[in-house]
């Protein structure tokens, strides 16, 4: 057990790292790292030291922050460095798994969604699974009818289709309620579990006292008989709530007394109106694990606390236990992830619906144009650590560049186009590369005496300026007269380089440019998402939706709606 002034450092420390992490502490966050080591002491007090520590980290300015953060910083990436060697790609390891007999499974659960944090669990799944040469099960976590959908879980299956994912089975929670029904059944029987018609209210103070509800103390052959009347719908949603007998003096604030089910007559979208009690994750999850021989569960750390409590359950109820390996989702900074939050700004209208690009959900990004194997890369590259990470959208980009570059066709677009006028020009045949290695043959274009360049490019020149219309002439500047510009060949002028199109070879297009939907201040940033117009070669009508381009010296760009000729921009 830690001394209370080394925890006072401790927290300091933690909540230093989560503000730098993600730009503002979170008590529960920092709650979270400090627990393990303050065994012993209660959960309450160490609560209000974190709470306190938070305020005034928070209240810091960021030259404030950064300084009295850098004498961790090497600790932090230490750690962060030893983890991934081990866990992360090349050199990947699972503690106690075992080849030929190895079992996980990915539980989603159908009320949103997936975002690129649940991508990381997904891809170090699988790979766990080629390396033990074992199974991979989809396992939807269904068992709260108020929020689960039919949409989210066909979404779901999208998405792992789109990661390329393939699974040995899947199962549903939702269809084994009588199966969990017995398991809490024994739990009952056996005395470890109660039922409680204590309001929520009641509960909720009563475990932060750390008092023992007047139900516990009630014979199971009562507490069989209530739940019977649970099951057989003779009350109301709230009226009555299953409890596990856990530890209400334990530390572990999970520990005392959870409840375990409850009823919720809402129609379920999977099972209609056939079950009024729906049990919560921490009865459902672990029985599910264990009765289909899973071996290994992968999550994420929020739920580390809850560690104590599935295993007991399980332990219990005499079934197999897993062996469970908590780890850090990772998050982009200057986004959510949050289905909740993102509910609402759909249903407010803020933005356009769950594959909004300037999103992190998987149907965002793939509309985006981030590739499978670019979120791959990058969730095997940090491995199973419980290190927090926070990373900057560039990292996806630029392993996303790396793989799209490859096939991605080179083409010309003039935003905010300008004409220019070439004095004396005569008929030229263009013919330019569609990739910079060439192996996809050329386009190749007529042009006369007028083209369009880049607002930006016409506003720097002046008269008697050289630019070269690329992979075309070279120019002279003869005059500027308001948005036009005249020139005139000139084998001698020397310049910028700039892109093109010709009035003979031109589609009208937008492109949309995505960025942090929130602000420094957690708020949706009305200028997260721009629209440039322009003129783009009409080598474009050629392309099919989603389909990927570079324009050169723009950026790469995704073909969003071919008939509204609508592109997304991905990166430079």
């Amino acid at each position: 057990m830690a001394k209370a002034k080394d925890l006072d450092k401790l927290i300091r420390k933690y909540a230093l790292k989560n503000a730098i992490d993600y730009g503002k502490a979170d008590v529960s966050s920092v709650l979270g790292k400090i627990i393990p080591s303050a065994k012993g002491m209660p959960v309450p007090e160490v609560r209000k030291e974190v709470e306190s520590v938070v305020a005034a980290v928070n209240k810091m300015g960021k030259s404030e922050l950064e300084s009295e953060y850098s004498p961790f910083e090497k600790e932090f990436d230490d750690k962060a460095r030893d983890t991934a060697k081990k866990t992360a790609k090349p050199n990947m390891e699972l503690e106690g798994a075992t080849i030929g007999e190895f079992v996980t499974r990915w539980p989603p659960e159908p009320s949103g969604y997936l975002h690129v944090g649940h991508a990381k669990p997904i891809f170090l799944e699988d790979e766990f699974r080629k390396i033990y040469k074992g199974k991979l099960f989809l396992y939807f976590d269904d068992t709260n009818p108020e929020k689960e959908k039919q949409e989210y879980v066909d979404a779901d299956k999208r998405d792992l289709e789109w990661l390329g994912i393939k699974f040995d089975t899947e199962y549903y929670a939702s269809d084994n309620l009588e199966k969990i029904y017995e398991y809490a059944k024994k739990l009952i029987r056996d005395g470890n579990a109660y039922v409680c018609s204590c309001s929520q209210e009641t509960i909720k103070s009563a475990r932060l006292a750390m008092e023992e509800c007047e139900h516990r103390k009630r014979q199971p052959k009562v507490n069989l008989a209530e739940f019977e009347k649970m099951l057989l719908g003779k009350y109301d949603d709230g009226a009555a709530v299953l409890r596990f007998k856990g530890d209400m003096k334990s530390q572990n604030t999970a520990m005392r007394d959870p409840t375990i089910a409850r009823i919720k007559k809402t129609r379920h979208y999977r099972q209609g109106t056939k079950y009024p009690v729906w049990p919560t994750y921490d009865l459902a999850a672990p029985i599910m694990d264990s009765i289909n021989g899973v071996t290994h569960v992968l999550r994420s750390k929020e739920y580390e606390l809850r560690d104590e409590l599935d295993t007991t359950i399980l332990k219990v109820l005499g079934l197999r236990i897993p062996r469970i390996h908590p780890f850090s989702r990772f998050n982009i900074i200057g986004n959510t992830t949050h289905k909740r939050e993102i509910r609402e700004l759909v249903s407010k209208g803020v933005i356009s619906g769950w594959d909004d690009p300037r999103l992190m959900t998987l149907s965002a990004l793939r509309r985006r144009g981030i590739v499978p194997g670019a979120i791959r890369e990058l969730a095997l590259k940090t491995g199973i650590t419980k290190a927090d990470s926070a990373l900057p959208f560039e990292m996806l980009l630029a392993e996303n560049k790396k793989i799209i570059d490859e096939f991605a066709w080179h083409l010309y677009f003039v935003p905010e186009p300008v004409k220019l006028t070439v004095r004396g020009a005569k008929e030229i045949k263009a013919k330019m590369k569609l990739l910079r290695s060439g192996k996809f043959g050329n386009r190749e274009y007529s042009t006369n005496d007028t083209f369009f360049i880049p607002a930006d490019d016409a506003a720097r020149l002046k008269d008697g300026d050289g630019i070269r219309l690329k992979d075309l002439i070279d120019v002279k500047v003869v005059s500027k007269t308001g948005s036009s510009i005249t020139v005139e060949p000139s084998t001698g002028a020397t310049g910028k380089i700039v892109q093109w199109v010709s009035d003979r070879n031109y589609v009208e297009c937008s492109i949309l440019v995505p960025g942090n939907l929130l602000d420094k201040g957690g708020n949706v940033d009305p200028e997260s998402l721009r629209t440039i117009n322009g003129y783009a070669e009409s080598y474009v009508e050629k392309l099919e939706d989603h389909e990927i381009v570079q324009f050169e010296r723009f950026g790469y760009c995704i073909l969003d709606d071919k008939k509204k000729m609508q592109f997304i921009f991905i990166s430079k």
